[in-house]
């Protein structure tokens, strides 16, 4: 049974050689997890990158690069956690050549490491569940937009909050809504936006930054360990949340350069990640980053505070419109039969739910740094297994294979699962629990080694290595062979 309900395309001609039709950004995108054919095929790799530039352009990475300083980091250990951080932005532009390889996204190709119904699992948590709970902690900094509302006379009370973030929300769900076509035609002119109001902003921060910056009581010996590695799981969060990378690639041809899409996609994570992330750790050593919008206005000029506040919000709508396009795509391969522009309306009810959780009920910065180092426990291990996927398999995948959810089907498996993708991603979750630190839990080797984090690198290297060591070279849906799977 198909998990997806596609809108019917009359229009489109599938014949090799015909032309791809044209960008209709003002129509709701038809196609769900369904294959896209070749006659639809369209767009460049460096497209790729304002798409995850304006992603990463963020008030989250202004929070977590202070949160660095506010660990007790110096501010040019700070800088060196934030650039290795950074860098696995390149595990995410490798998944993104599986989406034109198979014509598919990311939630259709995990099939092929987990299985028919093994991966349905691997979308209601991986998927769905961390995508939610990233779209709520992103919509948090709807807060800005309290700001505006107070500046505009009106009473910043419960009421006016729940109806700010559900509008916050509705701009964001619309772009979801309409997808792929809009979002690639929305994201450029949002990058520029976005780069001249941040640069605004640190024109500002680096006048009052202190570059010297060193904390009172510099972390020495095990403390610096803890700092600078659970620093590093903070900033991986970002790019490691991206396993689904492939769903915004999937509709370019399939000889498009996969080093063109690994490029463009890690250079447009690495590059704002980087720089907004510094910016907030610059801001760190002159300001009190525990409040970081009403620290930042505190430093800017008076006129630039409704530029700055209208930054934030639309940087958070970029962000959100990603991921609940992927977590309604999520919703669809878990097994949901409804279309994927309903399936992104349920995912926004159940985050803004969790947002308006998030800004009334607790605190939003130990919120922030604790989900997101909780979360690297899973996302690095899933993030290992299907590179290292992609890696064996030399990136072949046959998409329409993909779309057969039946026994027939060459990734059923054993009973729908495919056991090593299931036990490497188990085993290396299991691994990363134990080695994990944060304010709500700490792991018994975190806790043996005195708070130091190795969560990250330990899911996934055992994740990693136990899937490369298990799976086999042969047998239905495990051709590992040069020769190609593509059934043309």
């Amino acid at each position: 049974m198909a998990s997806t309900i596609p809108d019917p395309h009359p229009d489109v001609d599938d014949r090799p050689g015909a032309p791809p039709p044209p960008e209709r950004a003002a129509r709701v995108e038809a196609h769900g997890i369904d294959h896209i054919p070749d006659g639809e095929r369209r767009g460049r790799p460096r497209e790729l990158f304002s798409v995850w530039a304006a992603a990463n352009v963020n008030y989250l990475s202004l929070v977590v690069g202070g949160a660095l300083v506010l660990m007790g980091l110096g501010l040019w250990q700070a800088l060196a956690v934030i650039v290795v951080g950074n860098a696995f932005w390149l595990l995410t532009g490798v998944l993104a050549v599986s989406g034109p390889a198979a014509g598919t996204p990311s939630e259709v190709i995990t099939r092929a490491m987990y299985g028919i119904r093994g991966n349905r699992v691997n979308n209601a948590v991986v998927g769905w569940l961390i995508s939610v709970c990233y779209f709520a902690l992103n919509l948090a900094a709807a807060t800005a937009a309290f700001s505006l509302a107070g500046e505009a006379g009106l009473p910043v009370n419960t009421g006016v909050k729940i109806v700010v973030v559900v509008l916050v929300a509705a701009l964001t769900l619309t772009i979801s809504v309409y997808g792929h076509a809009l979002i690639m035609k929305l994201y450029l002119p949002i990058t520029l936006a976005l780069t001249v109001a941040f640069a605004g902003v640190a024109v500002a921060v680096v006048r009052h930054a202190d570059f010297s910056y060193t904390p009172e009581q510099p972390l020495t010996g095990t403390g610096l360990w803890a700092a600078v590695l659970g620093g590093i799981a903070l900033v991986a969060s970002g790019p490691l949340s991206y396993t689904t990378s492939a769903d915004f690639s999937r509709y370019l041809p399939r000889t498009t350069s996969a080093r063109a899409i690994v490029g463009w996609t890690a250079l447009g994570g690495f590059l704002p990640g980087t720089l907004v992330c510094a910016l907030g750790a610059f801001a760190a050593t002159a300001v009190d980053m525990t409040d970081p919008q009403s620290a930042l206005r505190g430093i800017l000029p008076g006129w630039f505070d409704p530029v700055f506040l209208l930054a934030l919000i639309l940087g958070t709508v970029a962000i959100n419109a990603l991921t609940a396009y992927s977590a309604g795509l999520a919703l669809q391969a878990v097994g949901v039969r409804i279309r994927r522009s309903l399936s992104v309306l349920v995912d926004g009810t159940v985050s803004v739910a969790l947002t308006l959780y998030a800004l009334l009920v607790s605190n939003f910065l130990d919120t922030v740094n604790n989900v997101l180092q909780l979360t690297v426990a899973l996302l690095g291990p899933s993030m290992a297994v299907y590179a290292t996927d992609i890696l064996l398999r030399r990136n072949r995948y046959d998409g329409r294979a993909l779309m057969d959810e039946t026994p027939g089907s060459p990734f059923w498996y054993s009973g729908g699962v495919n056991r090593v993708g299931a036990v490497a991603v188990l085993a290396g979750t299991a691994v990363a629990s134990l080695c994990v630190d944060t304010l709500y839990y700490t792991g018994p080797i975190a806790s043996a080694l005195g708070g130091v984090d190795l969560a990250l690198p330990v899911g996934l290297v055992v994740a990693s290595v136990l899937y490369a060591a298990l799976l086999p070279r042969t047998g239905p849906g495990l051709r590992l062979d040069p020769g190609r799977t593509d059934r043309r």
